[in-house]
């Protein structure tokens, strides 16, 4: 059962009847995806770019405001997605990612031999409690408007809002043993 106020109706793209069965279990409608659009290699926007053409062609529907969940990143509390959508509106975005405060991480990459730091200067490390604040994008609540999508092919563009996760929420489903552990 959907379970949050804000959303009128809930979406499901998918070409795997296994996946139908569970949405329409749970009063989703069903968008059948090309099986073109399935593939590992296949970004997350051709998918969504192909439902907002069905939900117009087919249903003469143009949402105001699309909400996107990834599977892959289910860890949500129970106002989330309603919070996120109330953000968005308040603060006249066109569109919002969740994400999580990434304090304790300081991170380094390899260029040719040498080792340079990314997102912190190793000469004046300072404390932790003294560095801004930085976030990690959790894959858990994308919302965006419509015409966000079409213009820059991508879920994020425009104005752009971030709501605020724990920690915890960042985990994601990426491999069968993945699953075990939640």
């Amino acid at each position: 059962m959907i379970k949050t106020e804000s959303i009128q109706r809930t979406f499901v793209s998918t070409n795997d009847q296994e996946i139908e069965k569970v949405a329409l279990q749970h009063n989703a409608e069903i968008i059948h995806r090309p099986d073109s659009l399935c593939g590992d290699n296949e970004p997350s926007e051709s998918a969504l770019l192909h439902a907002l053409d069905y939900l117009r062609e087919d249903e003469g529907l143009e949402p105001d405001i699309v909400v996107f969940l990834q599977c892959t990143s289910p860890l949500r509390k129970k106002n989330d997605i309603d919070n996120a959508i109330k953000l968005l509106l308040n603060k006249n975005a066109d569109s919002l990612i969740s994400g999580s405060k990434f304090e304790d991480f300081l991170f380094w990459k390899k260029r040719n031999i040498k080792w340079e730091s990314i997102n912190f200067d190793y000469k004046k490390r300072g404390q932790r409690q003294n560095r801004n604040p930085q976030f990690v994008e959790n894959g858990s609540i994308y919302i965006f408007k419509p015409e966000v999508l079409k213009k820059y092919n991508n879920r994020i563009g425009g104005k752009m809002a971030l709501y605020e996760m724990e920690f915890w929420q960042t985990w994601e489903i990426d491999t069968s043993e993945d699953i075990s552990l939640i």
